[in-house]
């Protein structure tokens, strides 16, 4: 059974095209007539290689009531997301053989749309282990570790890059830990805590710092960098000189670029991350964004009891998945980001970082994911049509124009708003 798409428009060309799908690889483009058993008209709607994220956390297992692999999926599919690499902080911790073995059963068994699963940190013996199931790189979380304790981290990647199979990829959390503990001791020591009080306990300068640190310590172990949510505009021009000379790429997530720490007044903890929201003239903006840009949604889901708990017990984390295409697409339309960069920034570039080499284009011969694009469909944010298990956005009220309106998996149908 085949699947011809017809009426499309390719970001990069002029004209309508036709897209001949077989055994979930695209087999034919043409903008001649193309037959097939099933035929999709698309309407002359953009189609685009299928959007990658590169950081959710389906907390799944040991968190389902906050998202689990198959509420998280859908989210995805939802958002016009096609695949999406998943972190390590669940319970147990993805750190082990086993956690990892066991967690890519549960995404086999649950998951709607393509994954992959960023492994935790351990003993170099057990990440010996965790090579051998193909975790697509490693996670640290720099805001946890010691100074000491990231480089025998670093050490160790760099010698299990040397010895087996892993491809020398490090994503990093990138906040320096003696900074933030620190900065929020001083603040717990005041009477009265606002919720805007969380952004100064992780001030801009411990993200600067574990940055500087970051590019530092994956040079000396000849690691290839990827830095995960970055927010701090010094930060930026950090990886961008950096990436000069070492491979080094870095993601943002759409409540880093569209909102700064004023915020906090209004959403309180509900808007509560890690990083935290920054000063604007100390933040990163969507005008940062370019053809080398990856988005990253950080999408963070946690329950209303978890998000409600004050500025230092409230749970850092926001869903993303559902309104991050519409709030670019907006950006389009509003003159402040080229169409062009859309098919980079949210496919392409993170194919490329993390190796998906069937993926991030629509060519003859790759993966049969595509999401397709209405640039002028307009709408209004509702949390209670998403699909995560999050009650919670501080996007939810807001109107975009431009939104995903088909998913499309392995040349399956997983999501159809045409």
């Amino acid at each position: 059974m085949d699947l011809v798409i017809k009426n499309c428009r390719l970001v990069d060309r002029l004209g309508e095209y036709n897209i001949k799908v077989e055994d979930g690889k695209i087999a034919d483009i043409s903008k001649t007539h193309i037959k097939g058993d099933d035929v999709i008209d698309i309407k002359n709607n953009y189609i685009m290689p299928g959007f990658i994220d590169p950081h959710i956390h389906f907390r799944d297992p040991g968190l389902t009531q906050k998202e689990d692999f198959k509420t998280g999926s859908l989210s995805a599919a939802n958002g016009g997301f096609t695949t999406v690499i998943d972190m390590p902080n669940t319970v147990p911790k993805t750190n082990t053989y086993k956690a990892l073995k066991e967690k890519i059963q549960i995404a086999k068994n649950k998951s709607v749309v393509n994954f992959e699963l960023q492994a935790g940190h351990n003993t170099l013996e057990e990440m010996e282990k965790m090579v051998t199931l193909n975790p697509i790189s490693f996670k640290i979380f720099m805001d946890l570790e010691s100074d000491e304790n990231l480089e025998r981290i670093f050490e160790d990647l760099s010698t299990l890059k040397d010895t087996t199979d892993y491809n020398g990829l490090v994503a990093t959390h990138c906040e320096k830990k003696s900074i933030v503990e620190s900065e929020t001791a001083k603040l717990k020591a005041k009477k009265e805590n606002k919720a805007i009080d969380y952004t100064y306990g992780r001030p801009t300068i411990s993200e600067d710092e574990s940055v500087k640190q970051a590019i530092e310590l994956a040079r000396a172990n000849n690691l290839k960098l990827h830095i995960c949510h970055l927010s701090s505009a010094k930060s930026l021009n950090l990886a961008k000189d950096a990436s000069k000379s070492m491979p080094v790429s870095w993601e943002f997530t759409p409540h880093h670029l569209l909102l700064d720490n004023s915020a906090y007044n209004v959403y309180g903890t509900f808007i509560k991350t890690n990083p935290p929201l920054r000063p604007k003239n100390e933040s990163v903006s969507v005008k940062d964004l370019d053809e080398n840009s990856i988005i990253g949604t950080d999408h963070a889901p946690h329950t209303l009891e978890d998000k409600t708990k004050g500025v230092w017990s409230s749970s850092p984390g926001i869903p993303n998945l559902e309104t991050v295409v519409p709030l670019m697409l907006t950006e389009v339309n509003k003159g402040n980001i080229d169409l062009s960069i859309i098919p980079k920034i949210f496919s392409e570039n993170a194919a490329k970082v993390y190796g998906l080499e069937n993926k991030g284009e629509i060519a003859i011969g790759k993966d049969a994911d595509f999401t397709v694009i209405d640039l002028k469909r307009e709408g209004k944010f509702n949390i209670d049509e998403f699909e995560t298990k999050a009650e919670y956005s501080p996007f939810d009220g807001w109107n975009y124009t431009g939104t995903a309106i088909m998913t499309i998996v392995n040349g399956k149908i997983v999501m159809d708003k045409l």
